[in-house]
């Protein structure tokens, strides 16, 4: 249900606070669910909760800001795939350790040409 587009947001909204990590984290992912509870759902303590709402495209971008500082690399990846987020924040992930998050920050639309040039 969690992950259904038509499930209404004040059900995805007590979904989110699921004991089940894999509720959680379709409830991040989905388009319904509100910005509020995305937030909350940023301070997830597994990994996959906090990587669906950092590559959910209606997560606030002061969240995406601090997910994209987070120690799991699939969630400062998909920071970096969300066109939302910030061109100074995809600048530094530009540079993150991990390859592939750079690869994301290198497809994301926003992520300047001078940065695209050093990617390169």
């Amino acid at each position: 249900m969690a992950g259904n587009t038509s499930t209404p947001a004040d059900v995805l909204a007590g979904l989110a606070k699921d004991s089940e990590w894999l509720v959680r984290s379709n409830a991040a992912s989905n388009l319904n669910t509100p910005v509020d509870v995305l937030a909350e759902l940023a301070k997830d303590s597994y990994w996959a909760v906090r990587s669906n709402v950092a590559g959910n495209p209606n997560t606030p971008v002061d969240v995406l800001v601090e997910l994209a500082k987070d120690s799991d690399r699939d969630v400062r990846m998909n920071a970096a795939g969300n066109p939302n987020t910030p061109v100074d924040v995809l600048t530094e992930l530009a540079k993150d350790s991990e390859w592939y998050v750079r690869y994301y920050a290198a497809r994301n639309p926003n992520t300047p040409a001078d940065i695209l040039t050093e990617l390169g």
